[in-house]
């Protein structure tokens, strides 16, 4: 594979690429209005945004809030059940909150170093897997972009704030009063972001706030909980003999576990969708992102201790999404201060929802109608979309299954993805390398790396792996890895699309793909693809 390097100096109407059918790659060097450091990328990538159309808006404040607020969302909340039921012991449960924290530090460190290469590039891994995979020509971003989309909801978040908005109001709801609130929920939050970008980060920012002292005040609850200062009667009940029940631990079981916990630190890397939205973004990547990251996995597993020292195993278990529900009737009773906590779970929940829209809106990278900001200043069109694919995802599964099933379905893909990315790291580095390329800022170490392309191997290979209860004695009614297959198809229809978009079509049709920059009105910048005809190419 031939390889070429440009250099481009930052210029009003950025250079034009047309595709090729040779495999060299051509590189072109920008720098962007957010930084004085250089992104160097392959040519056929989307263009380097010089301006940020969406502003600079985003401090060290925001990636914190950014990060914190989608990690913790509905997980720590409604979780602990699945992982205490998957790990068969106290002791292991909380154990597996800490590995959960090193999977999510190493992808995270992985996810620093390709903000230090691409400095100037919103969209987090629709950028990093387009820049580390650039041959076959525009696969990533097309497979990237078509999935993004069709995994694009926040199902499981809505439906769990649906589920304490009901025990909030001492109500039992029906299967359909169920979906229609997570669907009220969830429009909500949609319509609290479409008509202004700088205020939407601050609501995000205010109840990032909120979620924040609400796990604070849990860890503390716990800690006086233990300290036998409640009407607890025998708090430390549960960690006389922490690993008690280990021993039935399974395989099926440890995995569903961890699953789980992976769910919950989901959002480490949110804040990497608005690069271009940070100045200086390394330097204030390098302390915040693990800042968050940090403070989030003390608080879980404060959190856990919490539920744990006020009620008993079983209980836990039998709460399934209300884990934390529990832990307030337990501790304070059923009246006004109960209600009044869980009503902070609703908002941190309403908070998750807000944080994943701000940050995924940032991936979809597509022309036009995605990357435009019309009419008020906000990505619009993404709102929409994951609104649509939201609703759509908490009509569709039976509703004793959605929680699990939807929660499965996104994290597979998420590893799935996770591993090619780290792998293309080092991919990225080799390159680079024979470049000659300037080494960028940050750098992760070798052995973090490696760890984290083991530990999204497992996620990708071991949830295929029966539970010991039969195919369908998983954590769902219906077969245990119908997730992991339903997954695997989607996918894999992304990757016809490509074939048949790219490569099929303009051979059946007589013409090539062009590739040219589109400048919109406001500032924002994107690739488009032409046609042409084969004798004009």
């Amino acid at each position: 594979m031939g390889l070429e390097y440009e250099t481009k100096e930052c210029v009003e109407s950025p250079p034009q690429y047309e595709s090729s059918d040779n495999d060299s790659l051509r590189y072109t060097h920008e720098i962007g209005g957010n930084t004085s450091k250089a992104t160097y990328q392959e040519a056929s990538g989307a263009p380097v945004e010089v301006n940020s159309p969406l502003g600079y808006s985003v401090g060290w404040v925001t990636v914190v809030f950014l990060n914190l607020s989608k990690m913790i969302g509905t997980g720590v909340f409604s979780t602990p059940s699945n992982v205490l039921k998957g790990a068969g012991s106290v002791g292991l449960a909380l154990f597996y909150w800490v590995i959960g924290y090193l999977m999510a530090s190493s992808s995270l460190s992985v996810y620093m170093e390709f903000a230090s290469c691409f400095p100037s590039r919103s969209g987090s891994e629709v950028v990093y897997l387009e820049q580390s995979y650039p041959r076959p020509k525009y696969f990533f971003p097309t497979v990237f972009a078509m999935q993004t989309v069709l995994f694009s909801f926040s199902s499981s978040n809505a439906v769990v704030l649906a589920q304490y908005l009901f025990k909030l109001g001492h109500a039992t709801p029906t299967a359909w009063e169920l979906k229609g609130v997570a669907v009220a929920s969830y429009t909500v939050a949609v319509l609290a972001l479409a008509f202004n970008t700088r205020w939407s980060l601050r609501l995000a920012n205010a109840i990032g706030l909120v979620k924040l002292v609400t796990l604070i005040f849990i860890g503390i609850s716990g800690l006086v909980v233990l300290g036998g200062h409640t009407s607890v009667k025998d708090p430390k009940a549960n960690f006389r003999n922490a690993f008690e029940g280990t021993g039935a631990a399974t395989v099926y079981g440890t995995t569903n576990a961890l699953t789980k916990v992976w769910f919950s630190y989901a959002g480490y890397e949110n804040a990497f969708n608005v690069v271009n939205e940070v100045r200086n973004p390394t330097k204030t990547f390098k302390w915040s992102a693990p800042l968050s990251l940090g403070l989030t996995a003390t608080l879980y597993v404060l959190a856990n201790i919490a539920y744990f020292s006020a009620a008993t195993k079983e209980e836990i278990i039998e709460s399934k999404v209300v884990a934390a529900g529990l832990f307030f009737e337990k501790v304070f009773g059923t009246g006004s201060a109960a209600s009044a906590l869980n009503f902070l779970i609703c908002l941190s929940a309403f908070g998750n929802l807000l944080a994943v829209l701000i940050g995924q809106s940032r991936v979809l990278p597509f022309t036009t109608f995605w990357t435009s900001t019309k009419p008020f200043g906000t990505p619009l069109g993404p709102y929409l979309v994951k609104w649509g694919l939201t609703i759509l995802m908490i009509l569709a599964p039976p509703a004793g299954d959605a929680f699990n099933f939807i929660v499965d379905l996104g994290v597979y893909p998420a590893s799935f993805f996770g591993l090619l990315l780290t792998i293309g790291l080092v991919v990225t580095r080799a390159r680079r390398k024979r470049l000659n390329l300037p080494a960028p800022d940050y750098q992760a170490w070798h052995v973090t790396v490696g760890f984290a392309i083991l530990s999204n191997l497992y996620m990708v290979v071991m949830p295929w792996y029966p539970p010991s209860t039969g195919a369908t004695g998983g954590d769902v009614s219906f077969w245990y890895a119908t997730y992991c297959a339903v997954a695997i198809g989607i996918i894999a229809i992304c990757g016809v699309y490509y074939y048949v978009w790219i490569k099929l079509l303009p051979r059946l049709q007589g013409f090539k793909w062009q590739q040219t920059i589109l400048k919109l009105e406001d500032g924002a910048t994107a690739h488009r693809l032409v046609r042409v005809p084969k004798k004009d190419a």
